[in-house]
């Protein structure tokens, strides 16, 4: 930076105007007999300082109390930023909004219910994941979407991805089936309802797509169902048109075409994650056929009907 300073200072130098010479005072005038005036020489305008000082009295203690507060700040503002990354209130928070949302449709109670039945449907993947070694996130609830729960892998296996996709409709069902003894002690049609969603919440879930609970169990037993579970899927939007629907949908087509393409050009690498034992092959398929039976028997025995005079 210095050496093109100094370039540019000689360049500057050679346009300038020559320098004129210092002009010389001229001779003070000759004492005419006349004593000097003794007034005294006028004194500078004070203005600007004045102003300067009445700023200085009106802002100083400010800034000063400002300086004061981003010095206390300081130490805290590793915590301001790591706020938003703490499990516990990402958990929490999502869960108000959700609660919120869910609301408007059914209901605070109603609605609280529901999220908690997501709660624990999601929490049955993280303790699977963590069997299997994966560190995994707090669920992250997402309204009219369910909830999410993220980690770097969901196994070293096929096998191991199907019993984390299966961990979360296994202890989900779990969790909606405890309510049927509250319903049979209190004859409460509310939680009757809340039981039947939960069963139909987890039923869903274990549609044969990705990255639905049940695609993950696919895995492990024959990826070419993907394809039917998507069919399903597209199925499924077009006869009952839902929003909701129709981005799993989408996001389904999505997911399989990649992993599909994935498992096709992955050589020995994906050959390998999805080679598994007839004996775990078995097992994931009976606990999947198993859960499908029993969550519609579930549904079967919590049916409520209802039409819009009830509402």
């Amino acid at each position: 930076m210095a050496p093109a300073t100094i370039d540019r200072m000689e360049q500057r130098s050679q346009w300038l105007p020559p320098t004129t010479p210092t002009p010389t005072p001229p001779a003070p005038p000759a004492w005419d007999g006349t004593p000097p005036s003794t007034a005294p020489p006028p004194s500078p305008d004070p203005g600007p300082r004045r102003s300067q000082t009445r700023l200085g009295r009106l802002f100083g203690p400010l800034l000063v109390a400002g300086a004061a507060i981003l010095k206390f700040l300081g130490p805290l503002k590793g915590l301001l930023i790591a706020l938003p990354k703490l499990k516990l209130l990402t958990t929490s928070g999502s869960m108000l909004v959700s609660v919120a949302a869910y609301a408007l449709i059914w209901g605070w109670k109603f609605a609280v219910g529901f999220v908690l039945l997501l709660l624990v449907h999601e929490l049955g993947h993280v303790i699977q994941l963590r069997r299997e070694g994966i560190p995994a996130s707090a669920p992250m609830f997402i309204p009219f979407l369910g909830a999410v729960v993220t980690a770097k892998s969901l196994g070293d296996d096929a096998a191991a991805e199907a019993r984390v996709g299966l961990a979360g409709p296994i202890l989900g069902s779990i969790g909606a089936a405890l309510l049927l003894p509250v319903w049979w002690a209190t004859g409460d049609e509310f939680w009757q309802a809340l039981a039947f969603t939960g069963f139909f919440l987890n039923l869903f879930n274990l549609l044969p797509v990705v990255p639905l609970d049940g695609g993950r169990a696919m895995a492990a037993m024959t990826p070419w169902m993907w394809f039917v579970g998507l069919g399903a899927m597209v199925g499924v939007a077009i006869a009952f048109p839902n929003p909701i629907i129709i981005i799993i949908a989408v996001f389904a087509a999505f997911e399989t075409w990649r992993r599909w393409k994935a498992l096709r050009a992955g050589g020995e690498a994906a050959a390998s994650y999805y080679k598994v034992k007839p004996s775990q092959r078995i097992a994931v398929g009976a606990v999947y056929v198993g859960l499908i039976v029993l969550l519609v028997l579930g549904m079967d025995a919590t049916h409520l009907t209802r039409t819009f005079a009830d509402a």
